[in-house]
């Protein structure tokens, strides 16, 4: 049942901000920077657990992994004084925060 819950709200929240991204790019990145998802994710993980132990790691990792998976907007904010078409910057995007967050999980602490 959770699962779905989960799935329904992260559906919804991706279709606002697609929709208002369309009319106000502005507004639509000020919606996805707001951490909505991080906070039901964070209730729904606590109301199926109760455990704190387990969700003030989860609220370490995301505090950690979010800066870096920042790099991923770099090549998109930029692509069109690069020169660069949606596909290319989004795939050196992907590379970028690839390398920053694998780098972490790679030599970070366990």
């Amino acid at each position: 049942m959770w699962g779905i819950v989960r799935w329904i709200l992260a559906s919804i929240t991706l279709a606002v901000v697609t929709q208002v991204a369309h009319k106000n790019p502005r507004l639509g990145a000020f919606i996805l920077t707001l951490p909505i998802l991080s906070i039901i994710a964070m209730v729904l993980q606590w109301q199926q657990n109760q455990d704190l132990a387990t969700t003030s790691k989860f609220a370490r990792e995301t505090l950690v992994l979010v800066p870096l998976g920042l790099p991923f907007f770099l090549p998109l904010a930029f692509a069109d004084r690069l020169g660069l078409n949606f596909w290319p910057a989004f795939g050196i995007g992907m590379l970028l925060a690839s390398c920053t967050v694998g780098t972490w999980l790679w030599l970070g602490p366990k």
